[in-house]
């Protein structure tokens, strides 16, 4: 079966500062990928090319049967098919958390407000915060922003998901609970990379982990990779505890 994503020799420079350095990976539909690496490696990088939130200068990006690097791509569809969750919630502070979710099922899949509004208590639901639906931003913790943020993107109904840091700003309680709708994700079959520190996170539940150094993939393997690297550069990363 081929891949349903598939990063090909990839570069990606800002400026004079090469970031990307002929990275490849594929992802087989249902997988969860968790990519790891010290900062500045290129990791989120990488999941902005997948989005079409950078361009890359070389090589080839193709998810879901859209080649994202196609400078005619389509946008619109691309965006349908690939949902992307970031560690600042970017949530409309002046919408409901229902309205937030709402807002590109009316804009663009143009679904009625009624339809809108079912689909958004059913992905609150998913992520255990269907009683929320009226509450405002300001009025929940970090974790159930983050929460809502993910279920806005599941609205969408993607076929993959990009997961880029979302835990790093928050505590240890708050991150358990987004970890866990994360989990739930991965157990229903749904496509995931995450970019994470959560090193245990990734050990249990990654089908496989990508360690990112210096702009390359520099090893790849199933979680038992982290307890026994085969590059020094992994052994050094893991032992700082990062």
């Amino acid at each position: 079966m081929s891949p349903i994503v598939s990063v090909k020799n990839v570069y990606k420079s800002f400026g004079p500062n090469q970031v990307l350095k002929g990275i490849s990976f594929e992802v087989a539909k249902g997988e969860m990928i968790a990519i790891i690496g010290a900062s500045g490696s290129g990791k989120s990088t990488a999941l902005r090319c997948i989005d079409r939130l950078e361009k890359i200068d070389q090589g080839s990006i193709e998810v879901a049967g859209i080649r994202v690097d196609d400078p005619g791509v389509d946008l619109h569809r691309l965006r349908q098919e690939v949902g992307i969750v970031f560690q600042a919630y970017n949530l409309f502070l002046h919408l409901t958390v229902a309205e937030n979710i709402m807002l590109a099922l009316r804009h663009v899949k143009k679904q009625s407000r009624t339809e809108a509004r079912q689909l958004a208590l059913q992905v609150l639901e998913q992520v255990g915060l269907r009683q929320k639906a009226d509450a405002y931003p300001e009025q929940l913790s970090g974790g159930q922003q983050q929460r809502v943020a993910i279920a806005r993107s599941l609205a969408m109904s993607p076929k993959v998901m990009l997961f880029d840091e979302v835990t790093s700003a928050l505590d240890p309680q708050l991150t358990g609970e987004v970890l866990r709708v994360m989990e739930d994700l991965a157990a229903g079959g749904m496509t995931m990379l995450l970019v994470t520190h959560e090193m245990a996170f990734a050990k249990r539940l990654a089908n496989r982990i990508i360690y990112m150094h210096e702009g390359r993939v520099w090893e790849t393997g199933p979680g038992s990779m982290l307890e026994t690297p085969q590059t020094p550069e992994l052994r050094v990363f893991l032992d700082n505890g990062l």
